[in-house]
């Protein structure tokens, strides 16, 4: 199985995997609309990937063979304040 991955020009850290090159289709046009005009990035052979780096493969599979595409989006910020405050409080308790 192919995938074809897109890099969007609108939002850093997102992408698009879709099924076949240059085939949006099956995404719907209000998430292309935000995505902006996709930017190719590669193509991936899934049928010999049984990890990638920030995708569960497992996740992409399901979502390319029922919906016919995949969105990436990025880890959410690190929320620094938060972990200060766990701080404190494990080293007063």
């Amino acid at each position: 199985m192919l995938c074809v991955v897109y890099k969007s020009p609108r939002k850093e850290g997102t992408y698009l995997y879709v099924e076949r090159r240059d085939d949006f289709s099956p995404v719907p046009a209000a998430l292309l609309t935000t995505f902006g005009k996709p930017q190719l990035v590669t193509v991936i052979n899934l049928a010999k990937r049984e990890h990638l780096a920030l995708v569960d493969i497992h996740k992409l599979r399901t979502a390319l063979s029922e919906q016919g595409f995949y969105l990436q989006l990025p880890p959410p910020p690190e929320n620094l304040l938060a972990q200060h405050k766990a701080s404190i409080q494990t080293e007063k308790g």
